[in-house]
């Protein structure tokens, strides 16, 4: 879907990068009727809280006037050094079995998952197995022979590949996670260079499913496995996971995907394989088509999992400190305080960095924030493809950076 940040979820512009890169981005307590909260720690002592964090504050209010309207279902949460201080839900995780949206909830992230594939392959060149500038023929076989020679795992890392990417079969419903691997092994093969090395990608998939296929070439394993393993349980994330569609609509703790159609009605995308978007960018696609997501893509996760996903980039659970600075570092310029790092867009607000990635697909939408000078964590979550994802990114950015 291609919309304004005002009308719904820009999701040519978070395909792209996502988050503050998409947004943009620049800058009273009273309880919110429906909100669901869940628990909030007091802030360390001497910490100081931007009011308009605050429950009650500007950021709340303006996300429960949205949820109020009928323009956000899903977890917004925004942690400060490891303690809760605003956690809110809206909205229904599946109507028809009348489960609410919760903390404990799992999102589809789309491109917000992409990110851990950048992990992954840096954790392997930590290691020595794999070096960033490695070629894709230096793994793999079956490329044409400009790709094998000339793409590295950095080029595709930064998003300056060149590739272009084949069309995807929309319609096709996938029935088992061997179905998937091998369709979008067989797909990535038939990527093209389009432009020369170093010239940045219009979120070229082929870019992530080729990466994922080095992971699993180096670590024997399989992407999904892989991440589950090395990412998530390192983590402590035990509430995300790369679910199946089975999984999608049996699993109460996984939120489904209300897909916008074009008469401006709702219905569960899980739940109806035959209905697809009307939008021209994706025209057609229902995400529940895939039995699991494509290798390198997407993923299910619950808003606390993507808090303890920036603590383990922070702390050393992941990424040895000298490594995590490779993942986050600014490599490529997207604006004038706004850079392409690995699978993560980087920004300076308010004279300090922000690291983000966004993501959507019918359905619904996601970011993650992380704020490494400060210690914030912020986390957008939604199961509706019509709410205002970028302008939601916005807001919460200026609630945490704009100054006492």
């Amino acid at each position: 879907m291609h919309e304004n940040a005002t009308g719904g979820v820009d999701r040519r512009s978070l395909l792209g990068w996502g988050g503050l890169a998409a947004a943009g981005a620049a800058a009273a307590a009273t309880p919110m009727v429906g909100a669901q909260p869940a628990h909030t720690a007091p802030a360390p002592a001497g910490a100081w809280i931007p009011r308009d964090c605050l429950p009650g504050g500007a950021y709340d209010r303006y996300v429960a006037e949205l949820a109020a309207a009928d323009r956000f279902s899903g977890v917004v949460l925004l942690s400060h050094r490891g303690r809760t201080v605003l956690s809110r839900s809206y909205g229904m995780a599946d109507k028809e079995r009348g489960i609410p949206n919760h903390e404990r909830v799992a999102f589809n992230l789309s491109s917000a998952g992409k990110p851990f594939v950048a992990v992954a392959l840096l954790q392997l060149a930590q290691q020595g197995k794999l070096k960033l500038a490695d070629t894709v023929g230096t793994h793999l076989t079956g490329f044409a022979e400009d790709i094998a020679e000339q793409v590295t795992i950095h080029h595709m890392l930064a998003g300056i590949s060149g590739l272009d990417s084949p069309d995807e079969d929309l319609q096709r419903v996938f029935q088992s996670r061997e179905e998937v691997h091998d369709y979008y092994e067989g797909w990535a093969r038939q990527s093209r260079l389009v432009a020369p090395v170093g010239t940045p990608t219009d979120h070229a998939g082929a870019e992530i499913a080729i990466s994922a296929m080095i992971v699993e070439a180096v670590a024997g394993t399989s992407y999904w496995d892989y991440v589950e393993e090395h990412v998530f349980r390192r983590c402590g994330m035990t509430g995300t996971a790369f679910a199946t569609r089975p999984q999608w609509l049996t699993d109460t703790h996984i939120a489904h995907a209300y897909m916008t159609l074009a008469d401006g009605s709702r219905v569960d995308a899980v739940r109806n394989l035959d209905k697809g978007s009307p939008h021209p960018y994706e025209l057609g696609k229902n995400p529940a088509r895939l039995f699991i997501a494509a290798p390198g893509d997407a993923g299910f996760a619950t808003a606390p999992d993507l808090v303890r996903f920036a603590h383990g980039l922070s702390d050393g659970t992941l990424l040895d400190r000298p490594w995590a600075d490779v993942f986050t570092a600014a490599k490529v310029p997207h604006g004038p305080a706004s850079f392409g790092a690995y699978q993560v867009p980087v920004s300076i607000v308010q004279g300090q960095w922000v690291y983000s990635r966004a993501g959507g697909d019918p359905g619904g939408g996601a970011n993650w924030n992380i704020y490494p000078d400060t210690g914030w964590v912020g986390v957008i979550l939604g199961n509706h493809d019509d709410f205002p994802l970028v302008e939601m990114i916005e807001r919460e950015t200026q609630a945490v950076t704009g100054g006492r």
